[in-house]
Parts: structure tokens; sequence; C-alpha cells
């Protein structure tokens, strides 16, 4: 198989789970697409402090951060791996806060990251819902 032809393959029947996991890579990808091609959106959509430095640059690095996690998780989700579903959860829950909400407590783009946080945590519960709901089926 190709390159190509080994990206667009897809599981027989994929789950519900693995479903809302290349969804929510889908939200992140266009996220991140956002931020890099229109890093002012923090201060547009956000009502964020106004760039004062470099700050443009980081937010274009952060947006490719963004996308390339969605890019994982629209892969991971299409193919059908339900480990990766469930290691989502983790990271989303734990990793992402524990770094995000200290930068926005300290000033820094404290509207988008806050955001980011609650917005990941949210869809890591609704990731776990899923992942609760298959357990009680089986």
């Amino acid at each position: 198989m190709s390159l190509i032809q080994e990206l667009l393959a897809t599981p027989r029947n994929a789950s519900t789970m693995s479903k809302y996991t290349a969804g929510s890579g889908l939200m992140y990808l266009a996220a991140g697409a956002l931020l890099i091609a229109w890093p002012g959106a923090t201060q547009a959509l956000f009502r964020d402090r106004a760039f004062v430095g470099d700050e443009q640059g980081l937010i274009r690095a952060m947006g490719m951060a963004v996308a390339v996690i969605g890019w994982l998780y629209l892969f991971g989700g299409r193919s059908g791996a339900r480990q990766f579903v469930a290691a989502t959860v983790v990271n989303r829950l734990t990793f992402v806060p524990a770094v995000l909400l200290p930068l926005a407590a300290s000033g820094l783009f404290p509207h988008l990251l806050v955001t980011f946080a609650i917005l990941d945590a949210a869809l890591a519960v609704g990731a776990w819902t899923l992942i609760g709901r298959r357990a009680v089926a089986s």
C-alpha cells in the first residue's frame, strides 16, 4: 500500500469513541490552523492583550503543536485503537491543565489558554463517558 492509501484506510466498524476522537482531531487541526494563519485571533476572539514582542511567533508555534496533536488524534481515532482513546483521556485531564492553567494564571494569554484547558478537559470527559458506555455494554 502507498502512504496515501495507508492514511485513507479506515477500520471496518469504527466505534463511537474512535469517531469521537477523530472528530476531536479535526477540531484541533482547525484550531491549530487558525492560530498559525491568524495569531491575532488571540486578541480578536479571546480578548487577550496585544503582542508586545515576538509572541506572534509563539502563538504560531502553539498553533503548530495543536495542529500536530489534531493530526495524531484524527488518525489515532481512525485507527480504531481503543487504547489510543483511553490514552487521550489521561493526557487531557492531567498534562494539559497542569501546564496551561499555571501559564494562564501568570498572565500569559489567559483567555486563550484557559479556553483550551477547559475545552480539552470537556472533550476528555466526553471520551471517558463513551469508554464507560462501551464497558457497560460489553
